[in-house]
């Protein structure tokens, strides 16, 4: 039985290896990217001729997985919980057009908002498309989860999800592997028609749907994953979801929690556990990571019940992520005095990297938009959103993948001209060149910024599906190609880029301005390995 230290990302990754997976396909996204990174640089899932491919973006990661399974092999999606609006569509539907092979769709959740715009909950995407959802409370069980996940998907018939979140995600343990398993062999649906959701189809899904709801919660309940531990003092019963059961044995000596514990890592809840918790203790503790599902579940509309207590009435914070600390406080422990943090390990805003491009571009930008008043420049998600902090405060907006240069168009159309979208080569294959089309079509007389570094560098330097193609990506979308301009983002070029910004800023159409640099970290890569000494 071979042991191994994985962080929780690569102990799903080594499942799905040692399940029989045949493909996982992603978007790099903290805190799900490494385990995409870590099929792809395994030599045993090379050797299986597993395909480890980053997608375009969520969604066509989404499809290209269901794809896979409606041929019969097992596939698995990875993404960011954020990403996973961008999927919602495909990951919805799936839950109508069932699986065929193996099907598990993996949330990385970021509680905190470490590296996100939001803390959203994935296991409400679980509970609205209806299918059964996984939560591992440490490697072993991610690791675990992942073999079950693939047998549950075909017994049931229908994708999996696994939702974990950044500290699970992000840290080691020791996991044993189990034996491997044989890829599965090409095999279509037997109902031809399973994946066409026209309404004549559609709604026999939707029934067949419905009508496995109990075989899934059967199934919670027979898995092992849901527990209930019994215990003498019945003043408070302890509902433990997820990695939050480690933050509650945490607070006691080798765990020995001397309450009533229903620990849940498998959804729908499982409902005869959940009533006999509620039933056989006074008060009720819920310890759940994001959202306060089951909390709300149990208290219900009217809330007459028994006193139950979570993140809803106070007694955890209704935001961030929780740990043993705030764990022990809801448990009424006493609190130690916490050591303050000496100076020099304090946290420090990020910053982007010395010696990046995309500083050289936005000074160039600040300086070209001196004429104009303020709140003219629309961001995306990648490393240059830090130009909204000291000293370049740059942008004036990020909310989502692709949406710098839509809501471009938006204030443009509302008067605001010109209007400035800054967006990322990556970002821009992903989300944005839909909106580059409507800006097309509508004539925006906006200026769009594609800052290509030649990868995606917010996520570790994965490669970018833009490389080598965005000039002809906007030609093909119909930008003119006079109005296409690359320039070099470094100092000695600066009054020349900033003349050239001018002259497009003052263009009553679409124009795009490509300032083209290599990361500064995949160079220094780079030339570290190209003078690196060769071996015997």
């Amino acid at each position: 039985m071979q042991k191994l230290l994985l962080l929780g990302d690569e102990a799903i990754a080594q499942g799905g290896i040692d399940a029989g997976i045949s493909g996982i396909f992603a978007y790099p996204g903290t805190p799900s990217t490494e385990i995409t990174e870590y099929v792809q640089n395994s030599r045993e899932a090379s050797g299986k001729g597993i395909r480890a491919i980053w997608s375009a973006n969520e969604k066509t990661a989404m499809e290209t997985a269901l794809g896979m399974s409606y041929a019969g092999k097992r596939a698995m999606a990875c993404m960011k919980h954020v990403g996973l609006n961008v999927a919602a569509d495909p990951f919805i539907n799936s839950a109508m057009t069932g699986a065929n092979g193996g099907l598990i769709v993996v949330s990385a959740d970021d509680p905190s908002m470490h590296s996100s715009q939001n803390e959203q909950d994935s296991r409400f995407y679980g509970k609205f498309a209806m299918i059964p959802v996984l939560e591992p409370s440490n490697q072993q069980e991610a690791y675990d989860m992942v073999y079950y996940g693939y047998e549950l998907s075909e017994k049931l018939g229908f994708p999996v999800m696994m939702r974990i979140t950044t500290r699970l995600a992000h840290s080691r343990a020791v996991v044993i592997r189990k034996a491997p398993k044989a890829q599965n062999q090409l095999k279509l649906p037997e109902n031809i028609k399973q994946f066409i959701l026209l309404p004549v189809f559609a709604r026999k899904r939707y029934k067949i749907l419905l009508e496995n709801q109990v075989a899934f919660e059967k199934a919670g309940e027979e898995s092992g994953f849901n527990r209930y531990f019994d215990a003498e003092d019945k003043s408070l019963g302890i509902i433990a979801c997820g990695i939050a059961y480690n933050y509650l044995l945490e607070n006691y000596h080798e765990g020995k929690v001397p309450y009533p514990i229903l620990k849940i890592c498998q959804y729908p809840v499982p409902k005869r556990l959940i009533r006999r918790i509620y039933e056989e203790n006074n008060e009720l503790l819920v310890l759940e990571e994001g959202y306060p599902m089951i909390e709300e579940m149990l208290k219900g509309i009217l809330n007459i019940g028994k006193e139950v207590h979570g993140r809803l009435d106070g007694t955890l914070p209704r935001d961030g992520e929780l740990n043993p600390n705030l764990v022990g406080k809801a448990l009424g422990k006493q609190q130690e005095d916490i050591m303050d943090i000496p100076e020099f390990v304090k946290g420090r805003p990020p910053k982007l990297c010395d010696g990046c491009g995309h500083i050289d571009a936005f000074l160039a930008i600040n300086e070209a938009m001196n004429g104009y008043s303020k709140g003219r420049v629309f961001s995306d998600i990648g490393c240059y959103t830090l130009s909204a902090l000291k000293p370049l405060e740059s942008i004036n907006s990020c909310v989502d993948m692709g949406a710098s240069i839509t809501m471009a168009i938006g204030a443009a159309d509302a008067g605001l001209v010109p209007a400035v979208a800054a967006i990322g080569d990556s970002t821009f294959t992903h989300s944005g060149i839909t909106g580059l089309l409507d800006a097309v079509n509508s004539k925006s007389p906006i200026t769009v910024f594609i800052l290509d570094n030649l990868t995606t560098a917010m996520t570790g330097g994965q490669n970018s599906l833009a490389f080598g193609k965005i000039e002809e990506i906007c030609k093909g979308l119909g930008v003119k190609e006079e109005h296409i301009r690359v320039i070099t983002p470094l100092r000695k070029h600066h009054e020349e880029n900033i003349k050239l910004i001018k002259e497009e800023l003052e263009y009553n159409d679409v124009s795009v301005i490509i300032p083209r640099r290599e990361c500064i970290q995949t160079l220094n890569k780079r030339m570290r390995a190209k003078h690196k000494p060769k071996t015997e």
